[in-house]
């Protein structure tokens, strides 16, 4: 499948940043890199936030680059991890 912009929906905004939710059939390798979210280039500003609900489940992406004409997103890195308490014997 392709873009749809009906499946695009603002859920926050403030300050410049955009929480946005997407869904789609397509699984969630499709929407990273460059091009899947490119009809929607005047929307989308660097480090807006997407969740998005695709056919492998829900993901988080971050939009990386944005020209007006092109946008890059990719998977939200993650922190470091908290390590586990040890348990005691």
């Amino acid at each position: 499948m392709a873009y749809a912009t009906r499946n695009l929906s603002v859920l926050a905004y403030a300050n410049g940043f955009t929480l946005w939710h997407y869904e789609t059939a397509d699984g969630a390798a499709a929407l990273a890199g460059f091009g899947y979210f490119d009809q929607a280039a005047d929307l989308f500003r660097r480090g807006d936030i997407v969740i998005a609900t695709t056919a492998d489940g829900a993901s988080l992406l971050s939009v990386a680059s944005c020209d007006g004409e092109r946008v890059r997103v990719g998977a939200l890195a993650a922190s470091a991890a908290v390590p586990a308490p040890a348990v005691a014997a």
